[in-house]
């Protein structure tokens, strides 16, 4: 539908279709805001723990994370399953600082604790070695 002009009666823009746009400042706090949820936070901590583990066993289950998101403050519970013998500390550590990295990095949010918590231990299977226990 074509406007009508109301002063002459005749089809065309109107004054308000004339009228430059003009930008107006929005302050920040009026902005609104952005919220990440936390099963978002879960996905990257859980990505970030692939990252930094690399190949599993195939048996293994990968690594998985669940998240509680306060304040702006992201706690993270990561639970993973690892190839044995290793040293369990150091990949632990090398895991926490992998989330920590990369959910600040991605999600800008500050990370107050990952607890990391090993699940299994997947055995190396070595050739021509019995199965079972060992005294």
């Amino acid at each position: 539908m074509t406007p009508v002009n109301s002063e002459t009666g005749e089809a065309g823009e109107t004054d308000e279709l004339r009228r430059p746009l003009t930008a107006t400042t929005v302050a920040p706090g009026e902005r609104g805001a952005t919220r990440i949820a936390d099963r978002v936070v879960a996905k990257i901590a859980g990505q970030a723990a692939r990252e930094a583990l690399g190949a599993l066993p195939a048996e293994a289950e990968p690594p998985y994370a669940t998240v509680v998101v306060h304040h702006g403050l992201a706690r993270v519970r990561m639970h993973l399953e690892l190839d044995y013998p290793c040293d369990i500390g150091t990949r632990c550590r090398e895991v926490r600082h992998q989330v920590v990295e990369r959910v600040v990095a991605l999600v800008g949010m500050e990370v107050s604790e990952v607890a990391v918590q090993v699940e299994r231990l997947h055995p190396a299977q070595a050739h021509g070695v019995a199965q079972g226990r060992t005294r």
